[in-house]
């Protein structure tokens, strides 16, 4: 069911970004047409693609907070897990709390490592990669 209102709502967030980029050609052509110079006419082209990007960058956002929302939902359809008396899993042997994977001894990284990379999901690629 999650999956269905996942395929819909990303279906409608095209459909916007198709319309965004259809406004964004029009308006190109009525700049484009009323413009007087060769750079007008570049102006307009380069803020057409400026918009069709941002309704790219849009539906990219969508479709991240769509996939956020099915598996918030998912998860809240399962519940907390419950050991036999009640208590959470694993709380009885005193891991309560903490990750939950591979950490038991670990120690922190050195000094000297360079700091993890974070990538926003509406962040604009850097222009180089698609030269």
């Amino acid at each position: 069911m999650q999956t269905m209102k996942e395929k819909l709502r990303n279906m409608a967030s095209a459909a916007k970004e198709h319309t965004k980029i259809c406004g964004a050609k029009v308006d190109e052509k009525v700049e484009k047409s009323t413009a007087r110079t060769e750079e007008e006419k570049k102006i307009a082209k380069e803020k057409r693609k400026a918009k069709e990007h941002g309704a790219k960058t849009e539906l990219h956002a969508a479709k991240a907070a769509h996939m956020a929302e099915k598996l918030n939902a998912k998860r809240a359809q399962q519940g907390p897990m419950v050991g036999t008396h009640g208590a959470p899993v694993g709380a009885a042997y005193g891991h309560h709390h903490g990750p939950l994977l591979g950490t038991h001894g670990a120690t922190a990284a050195p000094a000297t490592a360079a700091p993890a990379t974070t990538y926003s999901v509406t962040a604009v690629p850097p222009a180089e990669k698609y030269l």
